[in-house]
Formats: structure tokens, C-alpha cells, sequence
């Protein structure tokens, strides 16, 4: 996550959509008041200016919205440029499952993919309840209500960060890639017709809003 009060936006980070990039791009040309939540140098280094931050949820580099209030207020948040990277929920399901075996921290995702076969991870209930649970729009509702400014499509990013890069007053685009893993950028090579399937159900809110496609 990044507020930056004195641009007047908010950059709500959900997980393996590409958002490392974007947040080291927005941080190259951050103000000195800006709040950097996450794990990138710079945040790093601005971590001490979080420590008496009160937040209404969970304040970390995922943090959605309404987690978030308190480093601003709610009516900031409906009025300030507030956006969020999606991905193809097919291809975030493949980056997400190789960077979870590829972490040693004590999680069950973690426990989870260095178990089961990409397959399996899928098709067990609690990666299921996760992903399914979570739609792209949640991480941007204040109130039950979308605040969201933008969606930022990771495919179409020069074509949907216009509007940002209108607010900002300079580019971000193209990105510099951050945060790979070690897979292949094929997604669909990783599907059968059944797993391809569960995906498509457990993120159907996501592709039809943003028009994704196997």
C-alpha cells in the first residue's frame, strides 16, 4: 500500500498482480510525506513512521481499503485517485502457487503448494475459500460500496494507467519487472479442463467485471 497525501492517492496492493512493480515505479518519485507499507527499500527505510499508525484493520503491504483507514480518513479515500493492479486470475493462480513453494515462513498457502501439485492446491477447499472469498473488488470497498478510481489491468497497463498517469503528472509505464517467479510464462500449460474450470468459478466475479478469458 502507498498513501501519498500530498498526491492525493491511495495504491492498494493485492497480492501477485504485478504490484511490486508499480510500487517501486510510484516510490522512484516519492514525496517526502508519503506512506510506503511494504517491503521494498524504501518502505523499509520509512517503517519507523508507522509505528504509532492506528488503522481500522490489518496494516501490511496487502492491506485493502477500509483495512487501511486511519492513515487516512474515509472521506479521503472517496475523494482521493484510489487503484489497484488485477491480473488474469489463470495466470495469477500459476504465479501464486510457484511463490508460495518457493517460501519457508509458517503459513498454511505455504504448506499447502509444497504438497499438493498445482492441480491439487487448486482443487482444495481452503485455496478455494481464499481466493474465492476475496474478489479484486473487496480489496477497494469502503462501506459494502466500491471506491475504487481504477483497476489498472496488468495486460492492458499503458492503456488503463492513463488516468493515472493524468492524475500523477508523469509516467510509470512500462514497468520494469519485480518479484518473478520461476515458472513458466505460459499459464496455460499448467491447466486441464477440470482445474481451468475451478478457477473459472472461484474468481467469476473478477473475469467477468474485467473481461478475462482462459
Amino acid at each position: 500500500m502507498i498513501v501519498s497525501p500530498g498526491r492525493r492517492y491511495i495504491f492498494v496492493h493485492i497480492p501477485k498482480t504485478g504490484g511490486t512493480a508499480l510500487a517501486l515505479a510510484l516510490e522512484a518519485r516519492a514525496m517526502a510525506d508519503d506512506i510506503l507499507v511494504g517491503d521494498t527499500p524504501k518502505a523499509q527505510r520509512r517503517r519507523g513512521r508507522l509505528k504509532e499508525a492506528k488503522t481500522a484493520g490489518r496494516l501490511w503491504k496487502h492491506s485493502t481499503l477500509a483495512e487501511g483507514v486511519g492513515l487516512y480518513t474515509e472521506a479521503q479515500a472517496r475523494d482521493w485517485f484510489t487503484f489497484a493492479l488485477v491480473r488474469n486470475p489463470w495466470d495469477r493462480m500459476v504465479s501464486y502457487y510457484h511463490w508460495l513453494r518457493g517460501q519457508s515462513f509458517a503459513h498454511p498457502a505455504v504448506t499447502l503448494a509444497k504438497n499438493l501439485d498445482f492441480a491439487g492446491f487448486l482443487a482444495h477447499p481452503q485455496t478455494q475459500a481464499s481466493v474465492g472469498g476475496a474478489p479484486y473488488g473487496s480489496y477497494l470497498r469502503l462501506g459494502g460500496a466500491d471506491a475504487a478510481s481504477a483497476f489498472l489491468r496488468l495486460e492492458h497497463l499503458e492503456e488503463d494507467a492513463a488516468p493515472l498517469e493524468a492524475h500523477l503528472g508523469f509516467r510509470v509505464t512500462p514497468l520494469a519487472r519485480a518479484n518473478v517467479s520461476e515458472r513458466d510464462r505460459d499459464w496455460r500449460r499448467y491447466y486441464d479442463a477440470a482445474s481451468a474450470g475451478i478457477v473459472a468459478r472461484i474468481c467469476a466475479e473478477d473475469i467477468a467485471r474485467f473481461h478475462y478469458s482462459f
